[in-house]
């Protein structure tokens, strides 16, 4: 099979295309022939050696994907050979097969999926029911911030906060790709490139604020944030691809009566909160049923062109999420 293979560290251009064995499924796993694959931004992280996992090197990037079952393993129960399924792995992803164990990593793909939407499922709504559920307690009529929205991961956000019952304002800076956010269900979208997003919130809300704020971007993005804040607002930290981490004002918290709190969609349940990782098995795949964080796929790249594909996330060209279909 061929793998994109990552064998030293650096920008996009460092990676490759190998040969590799197909895997051999051990008596808990299913080997997966793969349709797709999503990039994620961690994907672009780890391969420039600046995100928190450090896989050794060499090693195959991908975190998520779909296709079909092509081999069980002896003690596998409730899935055959021919199955359509969502997969996660950490790393391995950008391979033709993959190896994947059925202990919690893998749902079935809707019905009227393609593989490039169950690709990009997992990880972008992990991190949003994660978010909005188990750290935001997001309730029906209350008022969220999403920024980044065009992104996969507050592409999702949007979706499910709307799912919820809740007002959602959405921001970014491009008015193509907010048309389409808006068009996924956010009942507002703000140009923060052409206005000041602080104003027209306020303005928004009547002065009164948000109840929660999503916030995958980081730096004075989230500073700003404080100042349309509701009091007792949750402010949501989701990532920093602004680049950098932010400083916010203990004042401001303590007398908004604010609660700043961390998001590890994938470490907290998987490892700290394991009765979380259960909404994973039993929700999300009910969601998708539904249709809801269904991803817009605006990107499809042939394996060949792998490095384009992180590039074009790094350039925020991507609306929701981009794919390497195999």
């Amino acid at each position: 099979m061929r793998a994109v293979v990552c064998d030293r560290l650096g920008d996009p251009s460092v990676l490759k295309i190998e040969q590799r064995p197909i895997p051999e499924p051990g008596p808990n796993d299913v080997v997966i022939k793969v349709g797709a694959a999503a990039v994620n931004f961690p994907d672009v992280l780890t391969v420039s050696g600046e995100y928190q996992h450090k896989p050794e090197l060499p090693f195959v990037p991908g975190m998520e994907g779909a296709g079909t079952i092509h081999a069980v393993g002896s003690d596998v129960t409730g899935w055959k050979v021919g199955d359509r399924a969502i997969y996660g792995v950490r790393p391995g992803g950008f391979a033709e097969y993959v190896k994947v164990s059925t202990k919690g990593q893998l749902m079935r793909l809707p019905d009227g999926w393609s593989f490039a939407e169950g690709a990009g499922f997992r990880v972008a709504a992990q991190t949003a029911y994660h978010s909005l559920v188990h750290r935001g307690a997001l309730k029906t009529g209350e008022t969220v911030l999403v920024h980044g929205a065009s992104g996969g991961v507050g592409l999702a956000a949007v979706q499910l906060a709307k799912h919820i019952g809740a007002r959602v304002i959405a921001t970014g800076g491009d008015d193509a790709r907010l048309a389409i956010v808006k068009q996924a269900g956010a009942d507002e979208v703000v140009n923060y490139r052409t206005s000041d997003f602080v104003a027209v919130v306020k303005e928004m809300t009547g002065g009164k604020g948000c109840n929660v704020i999503y916030d995958p971007v980081g730096g004075d993005v989230l500073e700003k944030s404080m100042r349309v804040t509701a009091y007792g607002a949750r402010l949501l930290i989701v990532g920093f691809t602004s680049g950098g981490p932010s400083k916010l004002m203990s004042n401001h918290i303590l007398i908004k009566g604010l609660s700043v709190l961390g998001v590890r969609a994938g470490e907290t349940p998987l490892r700290i909160a394991p009765e979380q990782a259960r909404d994973y098995v039993e929700q999300l795949p009910k969601l998708a049923a539904l249709g809801v964080m269904r991803p817009h796929i605006s990107h499809r790249f042939p394996m060949e062109k792998v490095a384009d594909a992180f590039r074009a996330l790094i350039d925020r060209q991507v609306v929701g999420k981009a794919v390497i279909e195999m």
